[in-house]
């Protein structure tokens, strides 16, 4: 009877091992466990839509939360999106599955506040602008540029 006991202790020492290993930290931030009862779990960037809409970090200060699309990225914008629509609301949108346009804001946005809030971020905020309102003349190249700012978002720390 000793080896199901043997076993079972085996069994248990691999699992605290395991658990341990995935909460170990790298780079002075804790990586792994996002939730407890999970082992694995994928952890957002911190320069996503989703980050941005969490509201985990302050906003830059040229660019207030309550700052509506419009103003931010001007008149042309405002023939695409509603006048009253905020960048807050911009990130925190779930239907840009399907329309271009609305991932294009979606992205632009969170590229945006990445641009004033960090320095590696690969676009200057007057480019995020002038890129979200080039892409706006269809929605072939409103999906491309939306890819691109989401691969940068993504990239981004």
């Amino acid at each position: 009877m000793a080896k199901p006991s043997l076993l079972s202790r085996l069994v248990l020492l691999f699992f605290l091992v395991s658990a341990t290993a995935a909460t170990t930290t790298m780079g002075g931030k804790r990586r792994g466990m996002g939730r407890p009862g999970f082992l694995y779990t994928r952890t957002r960037g911190s320069c996503t839509p989703q980050y941005w809409s969490s509201r985990r970090e302050s906003w830059p200060r040229m660019i207030p939360q309550t700052s509506s699309v419009s103003k931010v990225f001007g008149s042309r914008a405002l023939e695409r999106y509603t006048m009253d629509l905020t960048l807050l609301q911009a990130t925190e949108r779930n239907d840009d599955i399907n329309n271009a346009f609305s991932s294009l804001l979606k992205q632009s946005s969170a590229a945006l506040l990445n641009s004033y809030a960090r320095k590696e971020f690969p676009y200057s905020a007057w480019e995020v602008k002038t890129l979200l309102i080039q892409a706006l003349v269809s929605e072939e190249a409103a999906t491309l540029q939306a890819k691109s700012f989401s691969l940068a978002n993504e990239a981004c720390n």
